[in-house]
């Protein structure tokens, strides 16, 4: 099994996995969304809340804005305070703003000062004059498949790299009907295939005439079912790289516990 970069941000990534099967590429892409563990609001203590959102939906809202942090939190279930709470499995963040003024994730202020927004700019609410929010949020480690607060890996999926191919072109002519970005072209009055721009093809669903060639079928399109483009997005919790990262080692966890059962039957 091999990785491929293609390109790779703090948020973004996107790279070929080859030399497996869409189970495992599934499994990689569900782990990214649903098992990676991250940090985020999960109770709030409210002391005054005059903005004209509803105490429900200002919760709502905060839940929903992405921490990261350098330290290592754990799960209440794993923790060995039983659940209760402690350094080891909660963090608490304090927001105390009055109006007139937009209030920011980044107003938040940590107990714990590794723990910050991923986004220090993603607006709250606008207090106007007199307005006021005082509360304490309590963040724990969850899981996406519990809720989406803790989902990590926002948008990721995965597509089979398209195999194209030129069967017959007995006339191409001197015009090629539209592919996507370029994908084929013409050398000659012959029909070729640009191995550079294969990824660009988005759903490559299409059967385009090449030339004068009145045939569909000139232009066929196959799909290898060992390969496939991955793109993701992460909320911030995580750069993308350490999604992937810590994607993988769910997989090899769960691979690991897998084995042990199989050994005690």
């Amino acid at each position: 099994m091999d990785i491929d970069i293609i390109e790779v941000s703090k948020g973004s990534a996107k790279f070929v996995l080859s030399g497996t099967n869409a189970a495992f590429a599934n499994g990689i892409r569900r782990a990214m969304i649903a098992d990676v563990p991250t940090l985020a609001i999960e109770f709030l203590n409210l002391n005054d809340n005059t903005s004209v959102l509803y105490d429900e939906q200002l919760a709502l809202r905060l839940a929903l804005v992405p921490l990261s942090t350098d330290s290592e939190y754990v799960p209440q279930a794993d923790c060995t305070c039983g659940g209760i709470g402690c350094p080891a499995c909660e963090v608490t963040l304090r927001l105390d703003v009055e109006g007139p003024k937009m209030v920011y994730s980044g107003d938040f202020i940590a107990a714990d000062p590794k723990v910050r927004p991923a986004d220090e700019k993603i607006p709250i609410v606008d207090l106007k004059e007199g307005q006021r929010i005082m509360l304490e949020a309590i963040a724990h480690v969850g899981y996406g498949r519990d809720h989406v607060r803790w989902q990590a890996g926002v948008a990721c999926g995965y597509k089979n790299i398209p195999i194209l191919t030129v069967e017959k072109c007995e006339s191409c002519g001197n015009e090629i009907y539209e592919t996507p970005d370029g994908i084929v072209y013409l050398i000659d009055g012959e029909a070729r295939i640009s191995d550079d721009d294969i990824l660009k093809c988005a759903k490559c669903g299409f059967q385009k005439r090449v030339g004068d060639l009145n045939d569909p079928a000139s232009l066929k399109v196959t799909f290898d079912e060992t390969s496939f483009i991955f793109t993701l997005e992460s909320d911030g919790s995580y750069s993308s790289s350490e999604l992937i990262l810590k994607a993988a080692d769910v997989i090899k966890e769960r691979a690991q516990e897998f084995a042990g059962i199989l050994q005690d039957l």
